[in-house]
């Protein structure tokens, strides 16, 4: 793991990203940091700025139904680790990292819905780099575990955790939580998963430094 240095300009972090995508075969990127450390964000921009050469791919695509969220009694804990589906996240991640002569599609999660769609992503055999974004990248525990070694390189996000907070709640507001309800969460359930994540720091390739410009 490279030490966490000042925030680095954009154009360094897209510049190591398209360099990862002309070194041979198919190539992961994972991006990845607590809750509202700027993850989606930075995947965005580094994807729009590599065009063709790059699709993004969001583990949230991942969450359980809301109907089995309820079954199971984890609705509360939404976002919560044993709330994904890691076995099948890892499956998707083979199919993606061997590239074959086939178009994958990954599942994406829609917000209006609060359910993850099935086949909404496509990746074409042609792109070179998958960017992979999600909160649990970097877990040791299986099946997480498998993630780390179908990533060829993973970065860790890291934000002021005063203005990650602000970030993470005021993301909550706008998704509809009334703002004590939203300050809540980001600090309870969000708070303990920031947590768990922020102690995988140290298997990552990279940790960045995020500004504000970039993790807005």
């Amino acid at each position: 793991m490279l030490p966490a240095s000042d925030p680095p300009p954009l154009d360094e972090l897209v510049a190591r990203a398209r360099a990862l995508a002309s070194s041979g075969p198919r190539r992961l990127l994972g991006i990845t940091g607590a809750p509202g450390a700027g993850k989606s964000t930075l995947a965005g921009q580094i994807v729009g700025a590599l065009g063709e050469l790059a699709e993004l791919v969001p583990m949230d695509g991942f969450h359980l139904a809301e109907n089995e969220l309820h079954r199971l009694g984890r609705h509360a804990r939404k976002g919560a680790v044993d709330t994904f589906d890691g076995a099948g996240f890892v499956a998707l991640l083979r199919r993606l990292r061997a590239a074959g002569p086939r178009t994958v599609y990954a599942p994406e999660f829609r917000r209006e819905l609060e359910e993850p769609v099935a086949g909404a992503i496509p990746v074409p055999p042609s792109v070179p780099l998958v960017v992979v974004e999600g909160n649990y990248l970097l877990l040791a525990a299986e099946p997480w575990g498998e993630v780390r070694e179908l990533l060829d390189e993973v970065w860790y996000l890291d934000l002021d955790e005063t203005e990650r907070l602000r970030r993470l709640t005021d993301r909550h507001v706008a998704f509809g939580r009334e703002p004590v309800e939203a300050a809540a969460r980001a600090r309870g359930t969000d708070q303990r998963n920031a947590e768990l994540i922020a102690g995988t720091a140290d298997r990552a390739d990279l940790v960045v430094r995020m500004a504000p410009s970039i993790a807005s």
